[in-house]
């Protein structure tokens, strides 16, 4: 439980460095419909219980913090269910910070609540990414 308050905490204590952003460039290294396609896979591992799969999307360092598929499954279930279990999902902007891409995704819960949900990404050594972090706030929800 004490890992849980933590990442709560990091997770806020991060926010204000990840909302100075700038419109990501496809000249900057990355294409956000990657980041996208990361989201939807994480998101598909909870709907149908693989906490494996929804695992492996994390970075190593969350990984290692969160221990076991099933601690990180159960930390996202109680504190994330917007992510966990939403009812809608709309990308907004993919962003890039001076610590990394970051990725808007508006969601509805499963009670029908509206949030934002700011994905941060971390470059592996292999050249992928992974979602290094989720910052989740309530939203008036998406508007193009």
């Amino acid at each position: 439980m004490a890992q849980y308050r933590f990442w709560k905490l990091a997770a806020a204590a991060g926010a204000s460095l990840l909302l100075a952003t700038a419109t990501v460039k496809a000249e900057e290294g990355f294409d956000g419909a990657k980041l996208q396609t990361i989201i939807k896979n994480q998101m598909s591992a909870f709907a149908s219980g693989n906490a494996k799969a929804a695992f492996s999307f994390a970075t190593d360092s969350l990984q290692r913090r969160f221990q076991t598929p099933e601690f990180f499954m159960e930390m996202v279930r109680q504190g994330y269910r917007p992510v966990y279990q939403p009812k809608s999902v709309t990308f907004g902007q993919s962003k890039m910070t001076k610590y990394g891409p970051t990725q808007e995704v508006y969601v509805t819960g499963p009670q029908g609540k509206n949030w934002l949900a700011l994905y941060s990404f971390e470059k592996q050594p292999d050249g992928s990414w992974r979602i290094s972090g989720c910052y989740l706030t309530k939203s008036e929800g998406f508007s193009a």
